[in-house]
């Protein structure tokens, strides 16, 4: 493949350096000639700035400094980037040794993708695989109350949609900021699905998402509320359908209205790899 689009990451960090190495590593150590890594450390002081100086000549900007919070150094390191395709991995999550050529190759073939999951992975402490699977969302899902969890070291979009959707993270945002740009990317274009992994989310007791005893859930579902009640009567119907029932029968009832031609509102966007064509194409 030549050509290769530059792809921004950003790392936001503070106080991790427990794991901020090996988060260095997985993305620098993948080798990617277009890569384009900015690290916002907050100031710490365990030895994360350290950590960063041993790598700070294959980054292409970084600093450590006190800032406003998670969503100041987000916005801060993005700001510092330039690259066509866009993501994020914190400071104690992992990419995988092919995430950034399959992101590109995915974005280079598909060009109406304009945001891409990988599967659902999952790490112990100690970076043990932990669990893959495999799920889809789309909008009317999201509508009917089914959006949890969308793992946000494994989405990556390009940078048009990010200006589309405000160019930002929402700084009024406390825990659910990947929450409330993934409403803002819904209602702007379809979620495509990656089925191979291409971030891995650890699991440990400093975690963002476990921070004050579930905040993250009771905020995701407030601003779900709104957004939802935002959409049209007919939407949020369709919503509902999507929902019900609970269960495997909803699964099972889900996967059929999926390929139903009266419901092609409800498509999920896929993707595969045509190995006659030897290219990713839209399934």
């Amino acid at each position: 493949m030549t050509d290769l689009p530059v792809i921004s990451i950003v790392t936001p960090s503070f106080n991790q350096v427990a794991y901020l190495e090996s988060t260095l590593a997985s993305v620098l150590d993948q080798g990617y000639p277009a890569l384009d890594y900015v690290v916002v450390d907050a100031g710490s002081s365990d030895g994360s700035r350290e950590a960063i100086e041993r790598v700070a000549d294959r980054l292409s900007w970084w600093c450590s400094e006190p800032d406003g919070g998670h969503i100041d150094g987000l916005n801060k390191g993005f700001r510092h980037t330039t690259g066509e395709i866009m993501g994020w991995v914190n400071s104690s999550d992992m990419q995988l040794p092919w995430t950034l050529r399959t992101v590109a190759r995915v974005f280079s073939d598909v060009p109406e993708a304009q945001w891409v999951m990988g599967l659902q992975t999952l790490l112990a402490d100690d970076g043990t695989l932990t669990g893959v699977w495999d799920t889809h969302w789309n909008r009317h899902d999201f509508l009917g109350g089914r959006y949890r969890w969308l793992q946000q070291e494994s989405v990556f979009w390009r940078r048009s949609l990010w200006q589309r959707a405000g160019a930002g993270i929402d700084p009024s945002v406390k825990y659910a900021c990947d929450f409330d740009l993934w409403l803002r990317f819904m209602d702007l274009a379809p979620l495509f699905h990656v089925p191979v992994p291409l971030g891995a989310y650890r699991q440990h007791g400093e975690r963002r998402g476990a921070a004050d005893g579930g905040a993250y859930g009771l905020e995701t579902r407030a601003m779900w509320e709104r957004w939802a009640a935002a959409h049209p009567a007919r939407e949020r119907r369709r919503g509902r359908l999507a929902a019900a029932p609970g269960g495997r029968l909803g699964d099972l009832w889900r996967e059929a209205l999926d390929r139903l031609p009266f419901a092609p509102w409800y498509r999920h966007h896929r993707v595969r790899y045509d190995e006659g064509a030897g290219k990713w194409v839209a399934a």
